[in-house]
């Protein structure tokens, strides 16, 4: 056997506890891999052996990712693919997936393009006739929603919110009267502020579940009436790690149209942070009223 195809042999192996295994060979495509979200041991097996066979792997930042290469011993080099450098990057990985390699696409953490810069490459993927593989595996939204107990038969994943609260407001009004759990990712350092809308806006009774550190050694799911989470977490200092907030549906009595007050309220949140025209135009998209309507409205305010 050459030197070259022990190499190569080598960098295609993998390792799960003591035991080394070479990886099957992949067809060209690119392959969605899912990460854990905390827990390594979370990884499936697919996923590893994925990982191993891949010709390039694809990630966030190349400092975490050998993390988890190494728990399973993984040799092949990460190449970087984030917000900052995919103009120059992704164009990259497709040229090499065009010419038959095969690339596996990893995120920090979870599900790769739920709110990360994977979004933008499977499109152009596909548009170049480019075979896009899932290999699921952990997502910190569907533990949050199994361990909270509030979901049902629906739910609506709504990210991150603003960082600017009259249009965190505005959005949260938008979802208010939604039939289904919501899932909102948040910063630990502004998940009190976004409870304290949240008992505003959806009322203090409606059930809301804070999810912290999912899968790690100090994981707490604390799922209360809102009024009671947010004053059991009331202060930044309270808060530590990642956090995913799940809120549960509305009562059958909430599904109603949006009363004069909603909209005034609407208007007032996002007149905050926009012109007069502007928030009645972001209002009448949301609600569906007519905009000259809700500018009369927002400048009788005023």
């Amino acid at each position: 056997m050459s030197e070259a195809h022990q190499s190569d042999e080598k960098d295609r192996s993998y390792q799960i506890g003591s035991s080394s295994y070479r990886a099957r060979p992949l067809e060209p495509a690119l392959y969605i891999v899912a990460t854990p979200i905390g827990n390594l041991g979370d990884m499936t097996l697919r996923g590893i052996e994925t990982l191993a066979a891949a010709d390039i792997i694809a990630c966030e930042d190349t400092r975490v990712s050998r993390v988890l290469l190494d728990r399973y011993g993984i040799s092949r080099r990460p190449y970087a693919y984030h917000e900052h450098n995919a103009e120059m990057a992704g164009p990259k990985i497709i040229e090499a997936l065009l010419a038959g390699k095969s690339v596996a696409l990893i995120s920090d953490a979870g599900t790769p393009l739920v709110s990360d810069p994977g979004g933008r490459l499977v499109p152009e993927a596909k548009a170049a006739g480019i075979r896009v593989v899932p290999i699921p595996g952990a997502s910190s939204v569907l533990a949050a929603l199994t361990a909270s107990g509030l979901f049902k038969d629906a739910f609506y994943f709504a990210g991150f919110l603003s960082s600017k609260q009259g249009q965190r407001r505005a959005k949260l009004e938008q979802l208010k009267t939604l039939d289904a759990a919501l899932v909102f990712f948040e910063s630990p350092n502004r998940a009190a502020a976004t409870l304290a809308d949240m008992v505003e806006i959806f009322g203090p009774e409606r059930q809301g579940s804070l999810c912290r550190e999912l899968t790690k050694a100090y994981e707490t799911v604390t799922t209360l009436p809102l009024k009671e989470l947010a004053a059991e977490f009331d202060g930044e200092d309270r808060i530590r790690g990642e956090v995913v907030l799940v809120i549960g549906p509305p009562r059958q009595d909430e599904h109603v149209a949006r009363s004069d007050e909603d909209i005034d309220a609407l208007l007032k949140a996002l007149s905050q942070e926009m012109s007069p025209a502007k928030a009645a135009g972001e209002a009448s998209r949301m609600t569906g009223r007519p905009k000259g309507e809700l500018y009369q409205r927002l400048l009788a305010m005023k």
